[in-house]
């Protein structure tokens, strides 16, 4: 791959099975200067990468129309122009199909040879325009069966008229009505799979077209294209701020639920960062802008949003290659069905039970039972701040057995507290006022979490007579006339104490009081994570670089199953294979910046920070709210997901299982019904349609 290579997401029109999207990717391969190309059939978008020093994007787009689809351009400007076509041709389909029905014994056949041929070539044209640049590119799509279906129902027609064979295999008016319910169909399924792409829309909508800044000491409105880093960018209340940066001055409530997802504002103040796309809600703010346009988080949010989209599972994959054997297997049985009843039952029920054959069998409702399905999720996940970079992990995090969470920053805040006091004789109380007491003037993160732990049990503090602070070490002071010592155990030995093991120990007069464990302060939503993992039947786990003691104590806490602890950050990585050896699927849950080897070799890897800092180039998913409850969200929406899927493929097995045999003649044997061709279309029409109607249903789901 070129270094000069380029990846864009592409709007293609006109698809409407697995056949056709596998068309397109081929085709688009076999360019030069094409390096990869992923088409997804539910958003009808294609991921590309090439060399624009090697072919540009309009040779791309001239070669996709070549073969009958409509290359819609990067942003899908024209993506509309193919549903209005869509309308105007089913218009004049159903109006043409409904007078030859109507007057089909009152015109002469020449008449309704007109008709039907104005209809075909005018409503049905795409139909053959990508049956033909299929075959051309010796491939079989669903195009293929529908243009033979129509071809052979309006030439037989033409040979009744023309009284080559007999009158009764006129079949103008079924032609017609064949091709208006197949593209019926089409247009259920396009309005619907428009739908699943609708989370990405209402991203985009969120990106601002102008900003407010500062130039020669006046205010004034330019285009956001214009604006460059390290400009001053004032947002006033009411107004959705345009660029990431960070508050330089103001004060004010912030809305970031359109990107986090967290219903309550967020109060921002000089220092804090900013993302773009969120709305001011109280006072004006002045903004140093530092990520423009491409560069901001809601930019790469919608990216890694489209690209996600156009990935494909391993279930997909499958349902892919199943529709490669579909089509010719349908076209082997159609010949087969026909041929049987012309010996049974005559040559004008051989010729019908064909075309009902072609028509009905349906390939779209496998191909797109796992991507319309995925389309959707990954847009409800943004939507709710949950950001998947691929289909695989809705797949694989459905299928996971534990979940390991890195500690610090993830289940706690980064912030250190007492989590234990273990008293060697004193009573806690005056453990803790003589240690806070001596502690009450330092600036050291562990000193003032004992200060604050003493506060909080309401104990006075008292104040010392001399105290010396040893770097590195502890602290003495003179308290009450007690002699007190603090500090860590190898601080505590060289004072002649017997002090062994992790913590803060405290020594008053000589003799050994107690000792502190200090951890990170526990998240108020941790404990509530873990229990709904639990109870979604995951193990949960703790991997940590901390010591065995304050880990168990945090574990304990938050009741995991199990704690991994003194576990270096570049060792985590181990961990998780070693879990996966013993066929556990991982899901990792981590910081995203020190846990990238963890993440990476997990199953899933899922990074979890602020929307303002998150890496989102870290892990399978990034969440963009820091909570770890998140987690447990995306858990349900993948196990949604893939029942939505399961659902969807049953359902596209049961109705070829059953409406092929009984269009193929069946119903006649049963029930002395024959299955007309018209009723084919109808089921055909509304069997792909179903399928995407099941998969928008995630988007009501609760998580």
């Amino acid at each position: 791959m070129s270094p000069q290579s380029k990846e864009i997401v592409a709007k293609i029109g006109g698809m409407s099975c697995a056949m056709c999207a596998k068309t397109v990717e081929e085709t688009l391969r076999r360019l030069p200067g094409v390096y990869d190309a992923a088409v997804n059939i539910a958003t009808e978008k294609a991921r590309i990468v090439y060399d624009p020093s090697k072919i540009q994007l309009e040779r791309i787009g001239e070669e996709i129309e070549r073969i009958g689809y409509q290359f819609l351009g990067i942003e899908g400007e024209d993506e509309e122009k193919e549903l209005k076509s869509t309308k105007r041709n089913l218009m004049v389909g159903w109006i043409s199909g409904i007078l030859l029905f109507s007057l089909k014994g009152v015109i002469y056949p020449e008449i309704q040879f007109l008709i039907a041929s104005f209809a075909i070539a005018f409503a049905g044209a795409g139909i053959f325009k990508k049956a033909f640049g299929a075959i051309k590119n010796r491939t079989l799509t669903i195009e293929v069966m529908y243009a033979t279906g129509i071809s052979s129902a309006y030439i037989s027609s033409l040979l009744a008229t023309i009284g080559f064979i007999p009158q009764e295999f006129n079949f103008f008016p079924e032609s017609v009505v064949l091709m208006s319910f197949l593209l019926l169909g089409r247009f259920l399924e396009e309005r619907a799979k428009k739908r699943t792409g609708e989370a990405v829309k209402k991203l985009v909508a969120l990106q601002a077209k102008e900003a407010t800044v500062f130039r020669e000491g006046r205010e004034i409105r330019i285009p956001l294209t214009e604006v460059g880093v390290g400009e001053t960018v004032l947002v006033k209340p009411g107004e959705r701020i345009p660029v990431d940066g960070t508050v330089l001055e103001g004060e004010s409530f912030v809305d970031e639920s359109m990107i986090t997802g967290e219903p309550l504002p967020s109060l921002k103040k000089g220092g804090d960062k900013v993302v773009g796309g969120t709305i001011n809600r109280d006072s004006v703010l002045r903004i140093r802008a530092e990520r423009i346009g491409k560069d901001s988080l809601l930019s790469q949010i919608i990216r890694v949003t489209e690209l996600a989209m156009s990935s494909k599972t391993g279930v997909q994959r499958l349902a892919d290659r199943i529709v490669v054997f579909f089509i010719p297997s349908v076209l082997i049985v159609a010949v087969i069905c026909s041929l049987y009843w012309y010996f049974v039952n005559g040559s004008l029920f051989a010729f019908t039970t064909m075309l009902s054959v072609l028509v009905i069998a349906c390939p779209c409702a496998f191909g797109l039972a796992t991507p319309t399905a995925i389309a959707v999720s990954i847009g409800k996940a943004a939507e709710s701040g949950i950001l998947i970079r691929n289909a695989e992990a809705i797949e694989e995090a459905a299928k996971g057995t534990i979940v390991l969470f890195d500690k610090t920053g993830t289940l706690t805040r980064g912030e250190l507290s007492v989590v234990k006091i273990e008293s060697f004789g004193l009573p806690e109380n005056d453990l803790l006022r003589l240690a806070a007491s001596a502690e009450r003037f330092s600036e050291h993160p562990v000193a003032k979490a004992i200060v604050r732990k003493a506060k909080e049990a309401g104990i006075e503090l008292l104040e010392p007579e001399r105290f010396t602070t040893i770097p590195g070490k502890g602290i003495t002071a003179k308290i009450e006339s007690k002699e007190v010592i603090l500090g860590n155990s190898e601080f505590l030995r060289e004072s002649g104490l017997d002090a062994e093991g992790e913590g803060v120990f405290l020594a008053v007069n000589g003799k050994l009081g107690g000792r502190f464990l200090i951890s990170d302060t526990i998240k108020e939503s941790s404990g509530e994570a873990i229990k709904l993992l639990k109870e979604m039947g995951l193990k949960v786990g703790i991997v940590t670089g901390d010591k065995s003691g304050v880990a168990e104590e945090i574990g304990k806490a938050l009741g995991v199953d199990f704690v991994v602890s003194e576990v270096l950050p570049n060792k985590k990585a181990e961990v998780v294979r070693d879990f996966q050896n013993k066929n556990e699927a991982v899901i990792f849950v981590g910081d995203g910046i020190n846990d990238a080897p963890a993440l990476a070799q997990a199953n899933v890897g899922i990074a979890i920070g602020n929307a303002e800092d998150i890496a989102i180039e870290s892990g399978s998913v990034a969440l963009l709210r820091d909570d770890p409850v998140e987690v447990v969200r995306f858990l349900r929406l993948c196990r949604k997901t893939m029942a939505k899927v399961r659902q969807n493929l049953f359902w596209a097995l049961f109705y070829n299982a059953v409406l092929i045999p009984f269009a193929g003649g069946l119903s006649f044997a049963l029930f002395s019904i024959p299955f007309r061709p018209e009723w084919s279309a109808g089921a055909m029409a509304l069997s792909s349609f179903s399928v995407v109607t099941n998969s928008l249903s995630l988007r009501r789901v609760s998580i």
